[in-house]
This record gives structure tokens, sequence and C-alpha cells, in this order.
């Protein structure tokens, strides 16, 4: 087996926990001038020997996820006589000038690529994924993926990959200052807010519950919920839905909390999705949105022992709020020599066995429902995450468009122009839809 790691970073990339750094990268990827051709490869190769290269992401403490894939190489070279798979695990720092190259250099490019599950239509606008839509419907473990993952490797009814693993956020709330103060777990969005404001009173030196402006994928649950969506349509049609009634209301209902009786605008106007998590793992705060893959943060942190996590409850009593479905898959690229090799490692890089022991090692919440029922059932912590994906998730739209439109921070300037008062709801959410918009037209 010849398996090298070239590359050592220490970042974790995620559509889950570096979503701003992957959009950024799909926003370069969008000016690169990728081969294109008329067939569904760009080589007219299909060698059944040789070398398969793969480049996979590399995570924070990356040991456990090298000893999966070597797992995977070594079953699939045996498979495969007269075959080697080169792993490399590649760095933030350096991937997107590498993944662009590789775009425009076949060459230089691997056989088979991880990638954040938002770069899909900007990876296919380049032309750098195979359409496996027929190989993904005659695999027998694909009938399992669930939908909204699936949804994130499609293009206009086509498929360019496989799942590779999800996430979702939920409600991270203190278990102590909840007792303490004699407060019941929210059940509705409304009761969410007046439970902020209640710890905040009580212990003015708590946010009650920490929110970001600059934290997209949290706020946007309160746009769902209220009946808003960020954009409809497909392929190069898409419209922005972000300044309708229903967004409205969300977006009212999210930058509500923005103030001196929850979370001061001075403070948290300016933060993320990781500002809030550290907030709340150090104590500063007696609720948060956070996701599955914030665990470990939080359990590092002072509030360990002293929490528990819920769905994030919707607008109704008893339902729960749409969150955003994250995650990563693995595709093929259109410039493989080895089309039918590099579709089976694709496949087994992807299957249940791989992503039930990525579970096990890295805690990544695998793409196929039974799996994920599965592993829910063994650990606790990951019971409120599938009820919120089995309650039903959303994803960005897929359009090239979304990789400009998020790497420009349209959202974030208009909950932030909300939240400090330079423009109310109604001109803000028009302003990021004429935005939207103009980002859509231009995608083609």
């Amino acid at each position: 087996m010849k398996l090298s790691v070239r590359c050592t970073g220490l970042t974790r990339l995620t559509g889950l926990t570096g979503l701003t750094a992957i959009t950024a990268l799909a926003a370069l990827l969008a000016t690169a001038c990728a081969p294109q051709t008329a067939t569904n490869s760009s080589s007219d190769k299909d060698e059944k020997t040789g070398t398969l290269r793969v480049w996979l992401f590399q995570e924070v403490g990356n040991t456990p996820k090298e000893k999966a894939v070597d797992s995977v190489v070594a079953a699939f070279e045996k498979a495969h006589e007269g075959t080697e798979v080169d792993v490399e695990y590649i760095p933030i720092d350096t991937r997107a000038q590498r993944v662009k190259a590789a775009f425009n250099d076949p060459a230089s490019a691997p056989d088979v690529m991880e990638y954040g599950n938002t770069d899909t239509a900007g990876y296919v606008k380049d032309g750098g994924l195979l359409d496996v839509t027929k190989e993904f419907g005659d695999w027998s473990e694909a009938k399992d993926t669930d939908p909204t993952a699936k949804q994130s490797v499609t293009v206009d009814g086509k498929v360019y990959g496989a799942p590779f693993y999800v996430g979702v956020r939920a409600l991270y709330y203190r278990t102590d200052v909840f007792k303490e103060l004699g407060l019941s777990v929210p059940k509705t969005m409304d009761e969410l807010a007046s439970t902020a404001r209640k710890i905040r009173a009580a212990k003015p030196e708590l946010y009650g519950l920490v929110v970001g402006g600059a934290y997209t994928y949290g706020a946007m649950p309160f746009v769902w919920a209220n009946g808003g969506e960020l954009a409809s349509g497909k392929g190069g049609s898409y419209a922005s839905g972000i300044d309708s009634p229903q967004a409205q209301k969300g977006i009212k209902a999210y930058t509500s909390l923005f103030g001196a009786d929850n979370c001061p605008a001075a403070k948290c106007a300016g933060m993320g999705g990781n500002d809030t998590i550290s907030a709340f793992a150090a104590g500063k705060a007696g609720m948060a949105i956070g996701g599955d893959f914030s665990h470990t943060a939080v359990e590092a942190g002072k509030v360990k022992g002293k929490y528990a996590v819920v769905p994030l409850p919707g607008v109704k009593p008893g339902s729960i709020a749409p969150a955003f479905a994250g995650g990563n898959n693995i595709g093929v690229l259109k410039s493989t020599s080895h089309r039918t090799l590099a579709v089976q490692l694709m496949e087994q890089l992807a299957s249940k066995k791989t992503q039930t022991e990525l579970f096990d090692a890295m805690g990544f919440l695998p793409t196929f429902t039974d799996v994920r029922q599965q592993v829910a059932a063994e650990e606790p912590f990951v019971k409120p995450f599938v009820q919120t994906l089995s309650a039903g998730t959303k994803f960005v739209p897929a359009s090239p468009a979304w990789a400009q439109i998020d790497s420009s921070l349209v959202l974030p300037t208009m909950f932030q122009e909300i939240i400090t008062g330079k423009k109310d709801v109604t001109a803000a959410s028009e302003d990021a839809a004429q935005k939207m918009n103009t980002a859509f037209g231009s995608a083609g």
C-alpha cells in the first residue's frame, strides 16, 4: 500500500465549522477557467490499474481520520490488483490555489476529492466535478441517504458526488442556571426570547441567548421557522426571498435579540458562530445555538457537566426550527483517467461502514438515516441533532452565485445594519435581496 501525507495543516475545514473559508474558496473558483467539454468526462481513458490520487481535508487532530481512511485504502487496494491509492491531506491555507489549478491542469489533479457541500454548484459550473448520477442511482446504499444531504451533491437534477458527513445546529442551555432560576426549557421561539431575557435580568453578567450578527446559520432558523426562504428557483433562475414578509418576520425575531436585555449590540453584532460557542463554553451565556461539531469545545470548557442540548424550537409549540444542513462531500474529478475505479473508491470512502468509523473517530454525523439512528442510540449527545435532521433541514441555493453572496457577507451585513440601527428590517432586507439577485443574475 502506498499512502502519503504530504501536507500537515491544523485547521479544520468543513461546511460546518469553516463555512466562510469554504465559500471564499468557491468565490475564487468562480473565476477559474476550467476546461469545458461536451462529454461527461474530460478524459477518454478509463484505466483499471495504476495510482489513484485522493485529496482529503486536514482536520484538527487528523490521526483518527487517517486510520479510518487507511482501512478503506487497504481494502480497496486488496480488491483491485495493480492499483495504488495515494492520499494527501490538504490544509486550508493552500487548498484554494491547488483546487483551482487542478481544475485547469488534469496533470496536477486528484482523481477523488473531499469538498465543502456549499461548493458543489460552483465546482460544477467550473467543470471540475464528474456527473455520477447513474452510478449513485445504482449504488445500493444510496437509497438511505438523507434527502438534504443528497440535495447538497445535486445540481440541476444531476449528482456530482456522494455525501460524506453532515452537521446541524441545536440549542445548548445551562442546566444549572435553569434550575437555579426555575426556568423551563423553551418550547417556542417566543419562549426562547423571553427565557433569554429572564436569564439576563437575573444574571446580568451572562448573555441570555448569545447571538451573533455575523452568524448566518444561527440566524437562518428564525427565517425558515417563520416561513421565509433564502431564495426560490433553480439553475440560473434563482430569485432572492430574503425580503418576503415571512422572511422579514424571522429577521425581526432574530435581530430583536440584540439589546441590553439579552446580548448587547456593541458586543454581539460582530460575533460569528465560533464566538458564540466560545462564550457559552466559557460560562458567559445561559444559552447558545451550536452544532454537533461544537460538542468537543463545550466539553472542554467551564460548563462541562452543567449543560444539555435540545432541538431549537420553532414558532409553534413542539415544533423544531429548520436548521442548515452543513457538511462535506466526496466527488470524482471530471479529468480522471480512472473513472470506474475513482467512482468505486468514492463510494467506499462515503460508505455506511466508513461513515460509522468516522463518527466513532471524529464525531462526524453520518449522511445515511439508518446509520444516524444507530449512532444516536449509542451516543446520547447526538439525539437532539438527529431529531433536528429528522424534522427537516434546509440548504443553500444550488447556484454558483451562493459563493459570491456568502463571501461578500450579504446576510451578515443585513443583520448588522438592522442591529446597529442603520436601517430598518424592510430597507435592509430589500437591499440584501437586490445584492443576491445581482449575484444570481451574473452567475447565469
